[in-house]
């Protein structure tokens, strides 16, 4: 990190670092991103270029942003008990919470080798994961089902670290056909298996609570990787031993 912040100073040298630590934390956040040419969108993970304090601060400056959003919807933060600390209760939830998974780095994950050359299918599934769609900030609940075709050079994951390893994707501000791509990519790129599929059901409150209101609908997509796309044989009996989804 200090490697970029040298970098950035270097090739900005109209301002000091005094002027640089003096921006808003997002604003410094923000130049080391471009400096590095790096994409910072709603569903990326910016973690290596947050320094030590920077997310506190930033959960204040949410914080401060949030109650003029208030008040320019008319809401009575000062007398109404209801909505006083809502601001710093709504910057928290976004900062350590529901968005948490822009802002942390990944978990720590332990690998094994496959000693006894596994190269079955594996299921681990429905994983519940919890989200919210980059358009309108409505919450996206689901779940999600892993198939796995490990061949003897795949590396092998506990059955809680699928878990933790999607949850990390999941919360960020997604659109849910772009995160099963991601959760896709990450476990490729961890397992290196002959095979991967996802699927991932989900409801939609953008549809349940707004637009055109409808309970019932959900939305079902996936993802198959490797001999999972080739083989329609696996795949077939990849969905036929998925637990029935209702």
């Amino acid at each position: 990190m200090a490697a970029r912040i040298q970098g950035f100073r270097m090739s900005k040298p109209g301002i000091t670092p005094e002027q640089l630590l003096a921006l808003p934390a997002s604003e410094r956040i923000r130049r080391r991103l471009q400096s590095a040419g790096v994409r910072y969108h709603a569903n990326d993970n910016i973690s290596a270029f947050i320094e030590g304090g920077e997310l506190d601060e930033l959960q204040a400056e949410v914080q401060d942003k949030l109650r003029g959003v208030l008040e320019s919807l008319v809401i009575d933060t000062q007398s109404d008990h209801n909505t006083q600390d809502t601001a710093k209760r709504v910057a928290k939830m976004f900062i350590r919470e529901v968005f948490r998974g822009r802002y942390d780095a990944m978990p720590p994950v332990t690998e094994f080798p496959n000693i006894e050359r596994l190269n079955e299918l594996m299921i681990v599934g429905p994983i519940t994961v919890r989200s919210a769609c980059s358009h309108h900030l409505c919450p996206i609940l689901g779940r999600v089902w892993v198939g796995v075709m490990p061949n003897e050079h795949s590396n092998l994951i506990g059955l809680s670290k699928y878990a933790r390893l999607i949850e990390w994707i999941m919360n960020r501000p997604q659109i849910q056909e772009e995160a099963v791509s991601q959760v896709a990519d990450l476990l490729q790129e961890r397992l290196q298996p002959d095979g991967l599929a996802i699927v991932m059901e989900a409801d939609h409150f953008c549809m349940h609570w707004r637009g055109v209101k409808d309970t019932d609908a959900k939305m079902t997509n996936s993802v198959m990787r490797g001999s999972f796309l080739r083989d329609s044989t696996l795949r077939r009996e990849f969905l036929a031993l998925m637990p029935k989804r209702g």
